[in-house]
């Protein structure tokens, strides 16, 4: 059986494993004429793939093959996101093929990419669905976006991050927070577990904000986290 949870793709592969399937775009985060946000293409190349990554890993997935769609030419665009891909991959300690695809045909002014990665997971291993009453509902990291992901370097999730989340065995569900914010990653969680949460009455982040790309990670255990991440931590509420 073939579905589809969050941002991910599942596609059963045989009895025992699925191929997980992420992806993301961006567009106008660059250096070219029209980009919105002025910053180096590697930076735009190594924060999509960040999404990505962290889409797979959370949902227990290893990452097997990566595609990037450049909507430029390769030199120096190209070259300088396929840069921050490798670096980011790098960093992760993924070392996985990369297949690029570039326009070769029209002169262009302002920066896209698409990102898709795809992994491999085990049915007994995947990181949804297993949310029960009194789970705990935390945010780590410090929801950021456009400058604000470099201006926050340090107080913003990450992979590092991720996988010192991920190697908690109480841990229940893993959450990337993208664009809809805290609230909308919560709101969309509850409407497809049919679940209510309890929210604490003085939560110390903003839930609302974007939080560009994965910057904020929302994790639901069924213990209390300790704050040994070297980035914000804070308590959201209570699943009841």
């Amino acid at each position: 059986m073939d579905y589809k949870h969050r941002d991910s793709t599942f596609i059963k592969i045989n009895k025992e494993q699925y191929l997980a399937i992420a992806c993301d775009s961006c567009g106008a985060i660059g250096l070219k004429e029209n980009d919105m946000v002025k910053l180096p293409c590697n930076i735009a190349g190594k924060y999509t793939t960040r999404v990505c990554l962290m889409e797979i890993l959370s949902i227990g997935a290893k990452p097997i093959g990566l595609t990037v769609n450049i909507c430029n030419e390769f030199n120096p665009t190209g070259r300088e996101i396929l840069r921050g891909i490798k670096d980011e991959l790098d960093e992760a300690g993924v070392n996985i093929p990369i297949t690029i695809s570039t326009e070769k045909n029209m002169k262009t002014s302002m920066t896209a990419l698409g990102i898709t990665i795809i992994g491999i997971v085990d049915r007994d291993d995947i990181i949804i669905n297993k949310i029960s009453k009194g789970d705990y509902i935390y945010s780590i990291g410090i929801p950021s976006v456009g400058n604000e992901v470099l201006e926050n370097k340090g107080l913003i999730s990450d992979i590092k991050v991720l996988n010192k989340i991920l190697s908690h065995r109480f841990i229940k569900e893993v959450i990337p927070v993208g664009s809809s914010g805290i609230k909308g990653e919560l709101n969309k969680l509850c409407e497809y577990l049919h679940i209510k949460l309890k929210m604490e009455d003085d939560i110390k982040v903003d839930i609302n904000k974007s939080a560009g790309p994965c910057t904020a990670i929302i994790v639901i255990c069924k213990d209390k986290l300790k704050n040994d991440l070297k980035v914000p931590i804070n308590i959201i509420g209570k699943v009841i």
